[in-house]
C-alpha cells in the first residue's frame, strides 16, 4: 500500500488543495480516475502486520533459558530414577507454556480493534453524482459529504463546514467537540500546529456530532492520523519485564555455580577415596537441588493469586508478569481527560453583578445546589441568576435522559439508583443540568414558552441564539456564547438588579472576570438577552443579535474524580512521581493540575510545541522536572515514555484513547481504563482498570510490590537451602569425611522443602511498610538490598549446623554411618522449615506473627509429617537409608537446626530494629521531588 506524501494541508486555502489533489470542489473525481488512484494508494485501511503463526506462539513460550535448564533437570530425575519428578517438572513446562500461549494469543488484536474504527461506508461525489462507495475505496483527491452521526472516513481538508463539530476526543485526548472552519491556518512553515488546533481538517475514526460539512480527502489508509497510529503500534517494542530480566539473570547464575560446586565435590570425593559412581550420583543429586524447579511453577502460582487479589480490587491483569511490573513503577503517565477527570462537563461556577455562585453536584446527575459565599442561595429570589439559568435550559439542543436501576437485598428491600446521560453536545449537557439544579425538581415555567426560530451557533459569531413566543404573545431572543462575542453586540447590562448601560468600565470588569475563570481551567459562556419588537422570521442575523442586555457568565469543567487527588498523594508517598499527558490546552491542564495536586509547588508545564523543538537527550534531562505535558500527540507521548525510560524509570502509561495505544504499548506497563477505554487501548494494555479509578492504580502498586517482595522471600529460602545442601557434600568432600547425605536424602529434602513451604511464602501478607519503601531501580539485581548475603550467610549456618550434627553423631559411633546419615538428614530439613520463618521479613523473624500466615504453619507441619516417615516407617527406611532417632538425638538436631535462624535473628534485631514507617515514608517523598 502506497501512503501519501506529508503535507501540511491546514496551511493551504481550499483552491490550492484542490488544485494540488486535482480534484474539482463541486463534482469530485471521475470515476475512471479514481480507480487509477485506487491502484496507485491501496485501499483505505490500515496495513496488518503478518503476525507470526498460532504454532510458533506455542513454541516460543519454550525458548525461555529458565525452561531450558528445567528440561535439564528433567533429564537428570529421569536418569536417576526419578520418574515422579521428571513428570512433575515436565508438568510444569507444559502448564507455563499453555498459560503464556493464551496470553500472547491474544495481544496482538488491538490493530483489528483500530481498523474497525475506519467508517465502512462513505458519501462521495463521483462524476458530479452523489454516491455511497465502501470507505476502503476512497482515494485522495474525493470529495466527501459529512452530517452529524457520521464517523470520518479519512483524513480531509474541509471545504465547506455548517455548524459542523468533530469529536476528536479518542485521537487527541480533548473532550469537548471541536468547532471546525474551513479558514487557512497560518503558521510558521517550520512550526507543526497540534492536531486539536487543525480545525480546518477532519480525522479518520472521528465522529460528527453536529453540523454538516465537505471536505477533499488528502490522506487515506496508512497515511492518515490514526494510520501513523497503527504504524507507532506495529513498530513499538514491548518491554521486558523485571521479572522476567531478574529470573533469566539468576537462572544463569544458579547453572554456573551448580556446575562448578558438583565438579568440586565430586573430584574431592574421588581424591579421598570414595566410588566414583556414588560420587557420581551424589554431584548430580546436588546439581537437581542446586536448580529450584519449582520456581517457575511457583512464580506462576504467586503471580496469579496475586491476579484474583487485584481483580477483588477491579484491575484485570492481562499479562502475569505485569503484576510484578507495577511494585517497582517510578513514574506513572496518566493521559487527563476520562482517567484524572470524569469525562463529563460540568458547570461549577456562575457569576453576574460582581457576584461568584459556586455550583454543587458533579457530572450529569442534575442533584445540586447554590452557594455563595459558603451560603445556599434561593434561585427565585436573583432575577439575573433565574434568567441565565432560562437561558441555559432553552437556548439548547441538548437532552437530559435519566435510567433506573432496581436491586434488592437479602431482606427484601429495594434500591434504585440513577443514571443521567446527556444527548448532544456535553457544553450544552453541562448547561442543561446547571437549569436543573436551579428548579429544585419542579417544572420550569418557560416551558410554555415556544421556540421559533435558531439561529446556530458557529464559528464566526461564536454565538448561537433562539427565538421563543411566550404566552403573552411577545417574542424574546435568548443568546449563549463566548464572552467576548456577546459583549460585541450588548450594549446594556443587567446589573445588581437593574439595567444599566455597558460602559467601558463593566465591560471591563465583565472581560477581566471572564480571564479569571479561564486561569482556573473553566470553559466560560456569556449569556444575554432582548425582548424583541415588531420580529419577523427571516431577519438578518446581525440585526437581531443586536442590542443584547448581557446577564452574567458561567464557567464549565470536565471535573477531576473525586478519588485522584488521595490516590496521587499515595502515590507520592511511595516514592511514585505522576505525570499528566494531555492534549488539552497548558492553562487547563496546569489548572487540573494543581487541582488534583500534582504540581506541588515544584515541576515544569511543557507543550507539545516545545518538545519538538527538543532533541531526545534534552527532553530525557527536562523530563525529571516535568509534570504536565499539554497539547501533546501520539508520537510526542511515545517520546516521553522513551525519555523516561532511558533515565533508569519503569514507566506506567495509562489512558482510555487510541491515541495513547502505542505509548501503552511501549510502556513498562500499559494500563487502559475499562468503561472509556477504547478496544484498541484495552488490547495493547497489560492492565484494566475495571472502575476507570485512578485509586486502582494505588491498589495495583501494592500488589505488585508484595508480589516481588514474595518472590523474593521464597527465592531466598530455596536458595538458601539448597546453599546449604551443596555446602554439606562441599565440606565433607574437601575435609575427607564419608558421604553425610545419600543421593535419595538429598532429593527427598529437595521435595519436601522445595514444595508446600516455598509456594505458602508466595501468599504471605504484605509487610506493614511496603507502600512506605521507594520503588526499586529497574536495573535492580534481584540479589540487591543483603538477599543475596543472606542466601550465602544463612546457606553457610544451615550447611555447618548439619555437617556438625553429622560429625557429633558419627564421632560417638563411627560405625553407624546411617545413624549419622539420618541425624545429618533430619537436621537438614528442620534447619530449613525454621528458616523458613525467618525469610517473612527483610528484618529477622522476630519483627513478624509467626503464626500470622496460616497456609506457612501448615506447610512447615506437612512437610515434617512427610519426613517423619521416612525416618520411623519400617518399609521406607531401607529405601532412604535412614534409621530410628531417640530423644538425644532430637535434643541435637532441635538445637543445631535452631542456631542459623536464631543467630540470624539476633542480627537483625542489632542491625536494624523495628523499622519505622514515619521515616521511610519522609525519605520516600523527598525523593519524589525533581532535582
Amino acid at each position: 500500500m502506497d501512503t501519501q506524501p506529508i503535507r501540511k494541508w491546514y496551511t493551504l486555502a481550499a483552491a490550492d488543495v484542490t488544485d494540488a489533489l486535482h480534484s474539482d470542489a463541486a463534482q469530485g473525481l471521475t470515476q475512471q480516475e479514481a480507480e487509477r488512484r485506487l491502484a496507485k494508494h491501496g485501499a483505505n485501511q490500515l496495513a496488518e502486520t503478518k503476525r507470526k503463526p498460532l504454532y510458533a506462539v506455542f513454541v516460543d513460550q519454550f525458548k525461555d533459558f529458565m525452561v531450558l535448564i528445567l528440561f535439564i533437570a528433567t533429564l537428570i530425575s529421569y536418569f536417576l530414577g526419578e520418574y515422579l519428578d521428571a513428570i512433575t517438572i515436565i508438568a510444569i513446562i507444559i502448564i507455563n507454556g499453555i498459560l503464556g500461549f493464551i496470553q500472547e494469543a491474544k495481544a496482538e488484536r488491538s490493530l483489528q480493534a483500530l481498523k474497525e474504527l475506519a467508517s465502512p461506508m462513505a458519501r462521495v461525489m463521483r462524476d458530479g453524482h452523489l454516491a455511497m462507495i465502501p470507505a476502503s475505496r476512497l482515494v485522495p483527491g474525493d470529495l466527501v459529504l459529512l452530517e452529524s452521526g457520521d464517523r470520518v472516513p479519512a483524513d480531509m481538508r474541509l471545504i465547506a463546514a455548517n455548524r459542523l463539530e468533530i469529536e476528536e476526543s479518542a485521537l487527541t485526548g480533548e473532550s469537548v467537540p471541536v468547532g471546525k472552519t474551513v479558514k487557512t491556518i497560518e503558521q510558521a512553515m517550520d512550526v507543526q500546529v497540534p492536531l486539536g488546533d487543525q480545525k480546518n481538517l477532519g480525522f479518520m475514526g472521528t465522529m460528527v456530532t453536529g453540523g454538516t460539512g465537505n471536505g477533499i480527502v488528502v490522506a487515506t489508509g496508512m497515511g492518515t492520523e490514526i494510520g501513523k497510529i497503527a504504524h507507532l503500534m506495529n513498530t513499538a517494542e514491548e518491554a521486558e519485564t523485571p521479572l522476567q530480566m531478574r529470573l533469566e539473570q539468576m537462572g544463569k547464575i544458579l547453572v554456573v555455580v551448580a556446575v562448578l560446586l558438583t565438579v568440586v565435590v565430586i573430584a574431592a570425593g574421588v581424591w579421598h577415596g570414595h566410588d566414583l559412581f556414588t560420587m557420581f550420583l551424589a554431584g548430580v543429586s546436588l546439581a537437581v537441588a542446586a536448580i529450584p524447579e519449582g520456581l517457575p511453577a511457583i512464580v506462576t502460582v504467586a503471580l496469579a493469586l496475586g491476579v484474583q487479589r487485584m481483580i477483588r480490587r477491579n484491575a484485570i491483569v492481562r499479562k502475569l508478569p505485569s503484576v510484578e511490573t507495577l511494585g517497582c513503577a517510578s513514574v506513572i503517565c496518566s493521559d487527563k481527560t476520562g482517567t484524572l477527570t470524569q469525562n463529563k462537563m460540568t458547570a461549577t461556577h456562575v457569576w453576574h453583578s460582581d457576584t461568584m455562585y459556586e455550583v454543587s453536584g458533579s457530572g450529569y446527575d442534575p442533584e445540586g445546589a447554590f452557594h455563595h459565599q459558603g451560603k445556599a442561595v434561593s434561585v427565585g429570589r436573583d432575577g439575573a441568576l433565574s434568567q441565565i439559568l432560562r437561558i441555559a435550559e432553552r437556548c439548547n439542543n441538548a437532552r437530559l435522559t435519566c435510567e433506573e436501576s432496581s436491586t434488592r437485598n437479602m431482606l427484601g428491600l429495594g434500591k434504585t439508583t440513577r443514571f443521567w446521560q446527556v444527548i448532544g453536545d456535553p457544553t450544552e449537557g453541562a448547561l442543561k443540568v446547571l437549569a436543573a439544579k436551579g428548579q429544585n425538581g419542579n417544572k420550569n415555567n418557560n416551558q410554555q414558552s415556544m421556540r421559533v426560530e435558531e439561529l446556530p451557533f458557529d464559528s464566526e459569531r461564536k454565538m448561537m441564539s433562539v427565538v421563543e413566543k411566550g404566552t403573552d404573545g411577545i417574542y424574546s431572543l435568548l443568546t449563549k456564547g463566548a464572552a467576548e462575542a456577546v459583549l460585541a453586540r450588548s450594549t446594556h447590562i443587567l446589573w445588581k438588579g437593574e439595567l444599566q448601560p455597558l460602559s467601558a468600565t463593566l465591560r471591563h470588569q465583565v472581560l477581566e472576570q471572564t480571564e479569571r475563570m479561564a486561569g482556573k481551567a473553566l470553559r466560560v459562556l456569556a449569556f444575554a438577552y432582548k425582548t424583541l419588537q415588531g420580529y419577523r422570521a427571516g431577519q438578518p442575523i446581525n440585526t437581531v443579535e443586536s442590542n443584547l442586555v448581557f446577564v452574567g457568565l458561567a464557567g464549565m469543567i470536565d471535573p477531576p474524580r473525586e478519588e485522584v487527588r488521595p490516590a496521587i498523594s499515595l502515590c507520592h508517598q511511595a516514592g511514585i512521581k505522576t505525570v499528566m499527558i494531555t492534549g488539552d490546552h497548558k492553562v487547563t491542564a496546569e489548572a487540573i493540575a494543581r487541582q488534583i495536586g500534582l504540581m506541588r509547588g515544584y515541576g515544569e508545564v511543557l507543550e507539545g510545541r516545545e518538545l519538538d523543538s527538543m532533541s531526545e537527550s534534552e527532553l530525557a534531562e527536562h523530563a525529571e522536572r516535568v509534570t504536565v505535558y499539554a497539547r501533546v500527540s501520539p508520537e510526542h507521548k511515545l517520546r516521553i515514555v522513551r525519555a523516561l525510560q532511558s533515565r533508569g524509570h519503569v514507566v506506567a502509561m495509562t489512558g482510555d484513547g487510541v491515541n495513547d495505544a502505542p505509548a501503552i504499548k511501549t510502556s513498562d506497563i500499559g494500563i487502559a481504563m475499562g468503561i472509556t477505554g477504547t478496544d484498541v487501548t484495552k488490547e495493547a494494555a497489560d492492565l484494566v482498570l475495571r472502575d476507570d479509578n485512578f485509586a486502582t492504580i494505588v491498589a495495583a502498586v501494592e500488589e505488585g510490590r508484595n508480589i516481588y517482595d514474595n518472590i523474593r522471600k521464597f527465592i531466598r529460602y530455596l536458595l538458601a537451602s539448597n546453599v546449604g545442601e551443596i555446602l554439606v557434600m562441599f565440606f565433607a568432600m574437601i575435609l575427607g569425611m564419608p558421604l553425610p547425605l545419600v543421593p535419595i536424602q538429598i532429593l527427598w529434602v529437595n521435595l519436601v522443602t522445595d514444595g508446600l513451604p516455598a509456594m505458602a511464602l508466595g501468599v504471605d501478607q504484605a509487610e506493614k511498610d511496603t507502600m512506605y519503601q521507594h520503588p526499586r531501580n529497574k536495573s535492580e539485581n534481584i540479589f540487591s538490598r543483603g538477599l543475596g548475603w543472606k542466601i550465602v550467610s544463612r546457606g553457610f549456618l544451615i550447611g555447618a549446623m548439619t555437617l556438625l550434627a553429622f560429625w557429633l553423631t558419627l564421632r560417638e559411633n563411627p560405625n553407624d554411618l546411617v545413624h549419622a546419615q539420618t541425624v545429618a538428614f533430619v537436621t537438614l530439613v528442620m534447619a530449613q522449615l525454621i528458616h523458613v520463618f525467618d525469610c517473612r521479613s527483610q528484618y529477622s523473624v522476630f519483627h513478624r506473627n509467626v503464626f500470622e500466615n496460616k497456609y506457612l504453619v501448615w506447610a512447615v507441619i506437612s512437610s515434617l509429617v512427610l519426613v517423619l516417615g521416612v525416618v520411623y516407617i519400617d518399609v521406607l527406611q531401607p529405601i532412604f537409608k535412614t534409621t530410628d532417632l531417640n530423644f538425644r538425638d532430637w535434643a541435637l538436631i532441635l538445637v543445631t537446626s535452631g542456631i542459623p535462624t536464631f543467630v540470624a535473628g539476633i542480627g537483625g534485631v542489632l542491625t536494624s530494629g523495628r523499622p519505622r514507617a514515619n521515616k521511610q515514608k519522609r525519605s520516600s517523598m523527598r525523593t519524589v521531588r525533581p532535582d
